[in-house]
């Protein structure tokens, strides 16, 4: 069997808040309570984003999720429906534009706890073959 992420825990203020804008956002399905104290958000058939709410700190996490031409124009129209800054660059200002400096198209936002989510249609993260 390949290796896959399954799931990972995304640290919250507001687990079921986060968890409902994230999977708005990105059309997919989630529920206010999963196993034990989770909100999860179901990114795909084999990738589950459980939020958990907490009062420790925790760190910034970025998230990217690779997406097709058709839905990157469905969520970035949520995106902007929802009134939500991006911009075209990891640490750049807000400036409410689409990158295509690696061949495709890409975005980044951040949400309320301050995890930055990034939005693709070409990974640049890796080689093709890799």
């Amino acid at each position: 069997m390949t290796i896959q992420l399954d799931h990972t825990i995304v640290p919250s203020r507001s687990q079921i808040k986060s968890a409902k804008l994230l999977a708005e956002l990105l059309g997919v399905p989630w529920a206010e309570k999963g196993v034990a104290l989770f909100s999860p958000v179901y990114v795909n058939d084999g990738l589950t984003l459980d939020f958990q709410d907490t009062d420790e700190e925790f760190p910034v996490y970025h998230f990217c999720f690779r997406v097709g031409e058709e839905e990157f124009d469905s969520i970035l129209g949520r995106i902007k429906a929802a009134g939500i800054q991006y911009r075209s660059t990891v640490r750049g200002s807000v400036d409410m534009q689409i990158s295509t400096e690696f061949g495709g198209r890409m975005v980044y936002w951040n949400e309320p706890d301050g995890h930055q989510w990034e939005m693709l249609t070409v990974s640049y993260a890796r080689p093709e073959n890799a």
